[in-house]
């Protein structure tokens, strides 16, 4: 496994997610404060490498792309390439989702979903063509329990050619149906082995529903990546007399690093990805590496749960900006 590599980082079990640099819109909060006004291409490659070089220094070594987030992954293979050096890094990419926005904020439809082999076939060859053999992990974009990602057996055996190649097969989840996918992605095998041996799924303290699963995915022998740490924003800022903020001004530690770090107290949670658009953020979140959470303080952050659907229809109601 590519993940292996990561035991050796500074900071191994933290790493940057690329969706907020890599396209001028998203759904992350604040992102008016975060980001120019003139989101450029050039602009936004010039953030994206500020962004990478800033965790890299604060010692993430893991770094996740997606077909969908605009240039993302170009931007990452114009950092790799600036940076020779940096050959300790792991690179996870994944496909399933086409961006259409034409570097618009505004588009009415920024990506679109599509987990045939065709889109595969199509996407590896995008992917390979940037990202070469720097490539480690290669993820199916937001699997849900319906998706026919899950039982397209001429598309498991394209996956399990890569996987022969050395690039670790993943997939992510996305929804409140995330433990049912998960659980569902975990029993597909190709030759009586598991496929897929690395998953990328939402959980944050808002939304902690997959956690179960996750942790038999981990026991498993799964990688976990844990993204949308911060829920999209939601807990980068606390509001006043809340658990968080309480916790946040008892440990000294900004609200995001204490978010992060709760997550980091699971013993499942392989890699915690920071979502981070500035370099501020990426030290902030870089934090959570060095906090320690009492028992009796992350029992506390544990009410802070919403119900699944409730979030996922909350999240689903974000504006891209």
């Amino acid at each position: 496994m590519p993940f292996d590599r990561l035991a050796a980082a500074p900071l191994p079990r933290l790493g940057l997610g690329l969706a907020a640099v890599g396209r001028p819109g998203y759904i992350n909060l604040h992102r008016d404060a975060d980001l120019p006004a003139d989101r450029t291409v050039d602009a936004m490659r010039d953030r994206a490498h500020h962004v990478l070089d800033t965790a890299y220094a604060a010692g993430m070594r893991y770094f996740d792309a997606a077909r969908s987030y605009g240039r993302a992954e170009e931007f990452l293979a114009g950092w790799l390439a600036a940076r020779p050096a940096a050959t300790d890094v792991v690179i996870g990419s994944k496909w399933g989702y086409t961006y259409t926005a034409d570097w618009r904020a505004d588009a009415k439809v920024h990506e679109v979903k599509d987990h045939t082999a065709a889109t595969y076939d199509r996407q590896i060859g995008e992917t390979r063509a940037l990202l070469g053999d720097r490539l480690g992990l290669y993820q199916i974009h937001s699997v849900t329990p319906d998706s026919p990602a899950l039982t397209d057996r001429a598309l498991h055996a394209r996956l399990a050619a890569l996987a022969a190649e050395g690039v670790a097969v993943g997939f992510s989840t996305s929804g409140a149906l995330q433990a049912e996918a998960i659980r569902a992605a975990m029993g597909v095998t190709v030759d009586g082995q598991r496929l897929f041996t690395a998953v990328q799924a939402t959980y944050n303290l808002l939304e902690p529903s997959a956690g179960a699963a996750l942790a038999e995915a981990h026991a498993a022998g799964m990688a976990v990546i844990v993204k949308e740490g911060m829920a999209n924003g939601r807990l980068a800022q606390a509001a006043p007399g809340s658990v968080l903020a309480e916790i946040a001004a008892a440990t000294g530690a900004a609200p995001d690093a204490v978010a992060l770090a709760a997550i980091l107290h699971r013993p499942w949670a392989g890699v915690v990805l920071s979502g981070a658009a500035t370099t501020a953020q990426v030290e902030a979140n870089a934090a959570a590496a060095g906090l320690h959470l009492s028992a009796e303080r992350l029992a506390r952050l544990t009410a802070l749960a919403e119900p699944a659907p409730l979030y996922w229809r909350e999240r689903s109601a974000l504006p891209w900006t």
